[in-house]
């Protein structure tokens, strides 16, 4: 052992420190495949704030740093281990207290997504940020991306939920930013500075969030169009009369590889498009006006929950159902709604250009798009065409008004682009908050800043 495993082992409970190569192996990676992580010099699964503040005070004290890691579902290489570090893992802080009366649900980083929407569900409330890996992914994961999801386009996107942190900071001190109440502007608004800031300001240790009531059935809307542009445009109409539950994307290559996966008669399609609207509402025959207007070849509706769930489950298999296609970088770019079409149309160009297959899912209803860029790993010629791409697709989105990332962070993969989007003297701000915080650079090197 070198000294700084030593002394965290003096430290923390027995068993919290490892540093068998066999296990930490499991822990260098996120889903980011196209990433390569570094070998930490051990991994500590903390259970509580006062693990995380051992570690944090030991790295602090000998410069090393740390990555911090949830249930390492991150799409970004958020969570890929850095040589020498520590990576700290939240994985068994898990523990969910709701209080139906306050409408809140108090959640340590480790919780998954799916066990906080089922311990709201025995009070019948509701968790709405909804990743598509809910049954997955933590939500310290969710809070350090500021995660957003199949819902957001009506409920909103993590941060809309949190009243409260703890966060432990670079030197080991724990604060406590926000509280229990619904309404507080008491100072800076400190908490929405670590919600989205993928660990490289704190450690996030404890979480207030809100509920709400449980959702009203929902009436899902399935239309098939030829051309994805078409999609598109159907996609800016709606919006700009209402605000549907749900609105989701999938263009014939994402569709196509979920029907080799799970066939539900959908394979010539050349975009397909999910919307779900409260049953009884108006909104369903204007989703569904909308649509035929911008030229869908075929239109229906269903109030059959399970019907509805069967659809979106094939949209919530698509990343997963590409990834057998190849190796898949993953993007993550934002358009203003009215620039959809134009998004969609740039990213159809930019794979022929590139003659690389770029299967496209989003969630349209606010503009997030989730190009996936897939390629043979073992051919360099393809993967360096792949890169191109990439790059390619993030210049399109920032050219249309646009962002790298709306919910999957910054990570690794996007690090480079960053400063396209934010320019010098935004960066140079971000630079001096990091440096006020975490003055040494520990908290998640190589990511983001």
């Amino acid at each position: 052992m070198d000294r700084v495993v030593e002394e965290l082992v003096a430290a923390l409970p027995e068993g919290a420190v490892v540093s068998d190569p066999d296990v930490v192996e499991g822990y260098r990676f996120d889903r980011a495949s196209t990433v390569t992580p570094g070998r930490p010099r051990a991994v500590v699964r903390a259970t509580c704030t006062a693990d995380v503040q051992a570690v944090l005070r030991i790295a602090s004290q000998h410069r090393v740093p740390v990555v911090p890691r949830g249930a390492g579902t991150g799409l970004s290489g958020g969570a890929a281990a850095v040589d020498g570090a520590i990576t700290l893992s939240t994985d068994r802080m898990r523990a969910v207290d709701v209080d139906p009366a306050a409408m809140v649900a108090v959640v340590q980083p480790g919780a998954l997504n799916a066990e906080v929407k089922a311990a709201a569900a025995e009070h019948g409330l509701w968790y709405p940020p909804d990743p598509s890996s809910y049954e997955i992914c933590s939500i310290g994961g969710n809070l350090a991306t500021n995660a957003g999801g199949l819902c957001c386009v009506r409920q909103g996107v993590t941060t809309d939920y949190v009243l409260g942190i703890e966060v432990v900071l670079a030197d080991g001190r724990a604060v406590r930013l926000g509280g229990r109440t619904i309404k507080d502007v008491a100072g800076y608004d400190l908490k929405r500075l670590f919600v989205g800031s993928e660990g490289t300001l704190g450690v996030i240790t404890e979480a207030t969030l809100r509920l709400r009531p449980a959702p009203p059935p929902l009436a899902t809307i399935v239309a098939t169009f030829d051309d994805v542009v078409d999609a598109g445009r159907a996609v800016t109409a709606i919006m700009g009369q209402l605000r549907p539950a749900t609105l989701e994307l999938m263009d014939a290559a994402a569709v196509a590889a979920v029907e080799a996966v799970k066939p539900m008669g959908l394979a010539a399609v050349g975009a397909l498009l999910l919307a779900q609207c409260d049953v009884g509402s108006a909104d369903v025959a204007a989703v569904v006006a909308a649509c035929e207007s911008a030229g869908a070849a075929y239109v229906a509706a269903t109030e059959d929950a399970d019907e509805g769930e069967l659809l979106l489950g094939a949209r919530r298999m698509a990343i997963p159902c590409v990834e057998r296609l190849g190796a898949v970088l993953i993007e993550d770019v934002g358009v203003p709604i009215p620039r959809i079409p134009d998004l969609v149309a740039a990213v159809e160009q930019v794979a022929a250009r590139t003659q690389t297959r770029i299967p496209v899912i989003g969630h349209a209803g606010d503009g997030n798009f989730h190009p996936l860029v897939t390629f043979d790993p073992a051919d360099a010629d393809a993967a360096a065409r792949a890169q191109v791409a990439f790059d390619e697709v993030m210049r399109a989105a920032l050219a249309l008004g646009g962002t790298i990332t709306g919910e999957h962070g910054v990570g690794s993969l996007k690090a480079a682009h960053l400063h396209d989007q934010l320019g010098p003297d935004v960066l140079d701000l971000s630079r001096r908050v990091k440096a006020a915080l975490d003055p040494d650079g520990i908290l998640n090197p190589g990511k983001w800043i």
